[in-house]
């Protein structure tokens, strides 16, 4: 006999459901990409032609709806560290890893807030996110300081605060593309014991 507190398997959506998850995610990436990630939830459904009650069953509540808006971001960057993890350079891997993190949550303007917020929140689904980068992030980081490269104690959840508020300074700062870069060379003079 089954445990009580084993999950049903999901069933697959119907077809007009499907749809309508669809549409949602469109109108959540290009609302995002316009007006940031604090973007009307209303909107994105009275764009998707929906009811607000439609978006919440799917997503029940923003950072769901981000989750799932960055589920492909994510799967890219998951990739992109399996690749940096056969460098030879251990630490230029960790530089170019905590770059495209910054990249990432500059996306969309809020991002990096809700990012950080989300890191210290199991609850969060934004946590889906979070958890497998900072898994991907660890494995670089080890990986260069057992090269030498990074002082023992630097730890993956602060880097990862790092990257988030980088990436918030340079939202800040608009007229200036080239701030995010300046503060993460900044940011690796205190991490490494020798530049690489």
């Amino acid at each position: 006999m089954a445990s009580s507190t084993a999950q049903a398997p999901r069933r697959p959506m119907r077809a007009d459901a499907r749809r309508n998850y669809e549409r949602l995610l469109t109108e959540a990436r290009n609302n995002f990409a316009e007006y940031g990630a604090d973007a009307s939830l209303e909107d994105v459904a009275r764009r998707a032609g929906v009811g607000i009650g439609t978006l919440y069953r799917h997503f029940p509540n923003r950072h769901a709806l981000l989750s799932a808006v960055f589920q492909e971001a994510l799967a890219s960057l998951l990739e992109r560290s399996r690749e940096l993890t056969e460098s030879d350079r251990p630490c230029g891997a960790l530089v170019e890893w905590l770059r495209a993190l910054i990249t990432h949550a500059g996306e969309y303007r809020g991002l990096s807030r809700a990012l950080m917020s989300a890191s210290h929140d199991a609850s969060s689904a934004l946590t889906q996110c979070h958890v497998p980068l900072r898994d991907a992030g660890e494995r670089l980081l080890v990986r260069a300081q057992r090269a030498g490269h990074v002082r023992s104690e630097v730890s993956i959840d602060d880097l990862m605060q790092l990257t988030n508020a980088i990436a918030l300074a340079a939202e800040q700062s608009p007229d200036d593309p080239e701030l995010a870069d300046r503060l993460l060379k900044l940011t690796l003079t205190g991490l490494t014991e020798t530049p690489e």
